[in-house]
């Protein structure tokens, strides 16, 4: 069982086509192959495994426009750059939605605030 997060904060699983699955290696030069699928999951083996978030970005620069969802060990700390990078929204195992309840996750759906390049350029 898995919890799937968005900026309201936990909720049920409501997509039921199918993923185009990616895991955190692979090539972003094969990027383009995945831009006209309905839904993408990018793997994240582990919290400390960033390229997804590299992943995630390169896809939409390159105009992907369908449901992007980060998949396995992302924490709450990660919410906002998972959203910035361009997910709409994370799936994480049931075990760490125990340890990482709702309410820490949803302290972090603000993600369009405490933007540091946003703060960098309202000074400029």
């Amino acid at each position: 069982m898995s919890v799937i997060i968005r900026d309201e904060g936990f909720v049920p699983e409501n997509y039921t086509g199918d993923w185009v699955e990616l895991p955190s290696d692979t090539d972003p030069e094969t990027l383009a192959q995945h831009g006209n699928a309905p839904a993408i999951r990018i793997a994240f083996p582990s919290f400390s495994d960033g390229r997804g978030f590299t992943l995630a970005r390169l896809l939409r620069l390159g105009g992907f426009q369908g449901r992007l969802r980060a998949h396995g060990h992302v924490i709450a700390d990660q919410y906002a750059m998972a959203r910035r990078a361009g997910f709409d929204e994370v799936e994480i195992p049931a075990d760490l939605a125990t340890r990482q309840p709702e309410d820490q996750w949803r302290a972090r759906c603000d993600w369009r605030a405490h933007d540091y390049q946003t703060r960098l350029r309202a000074r400029g």
